[in-house]
């Protein structure tokens, strides 16, 4: 249970961080954010099928197809967000 609630707090620590860093660099659009939200979005497919007790292969298909489209939509980073400043 207290893996669960660090990762939760981790998951709003971390969109709090990544919307407030796009608004500081000025990185506007959608097919840049993709690749945060398709981790976001594993992460709570992970916690939904932990809660459920459905660790299947459904669950497991679309944690690897959400990996994929992360890797996919990476390409659409700018390159400031990149450098690391």
């Amino acid at each position: 249970m207290v893996l669960q609630i660090s990762l939760i707090i981790a998951m709003i620590i971390s969109i709090i961080y990544v919307i407030r860093k796009r608004k500081k660099a000025g990185i506007k659009g959608v097919k840049s954010f993709l690749t945060p939200f398709c981790f976001y979005l594993n992460a709570i497919i992970y916690l939904i099928a932990y809660w459920f007790d459905s660790i299947g292969i459904i669950s497991w298909m679309l944690m690897i197809l959400l990996f994929m489209m992360a890797a996919y939509f990476s390409k659409f980073t700018s390159a400031s967000a990149s450098d690391g400043s």
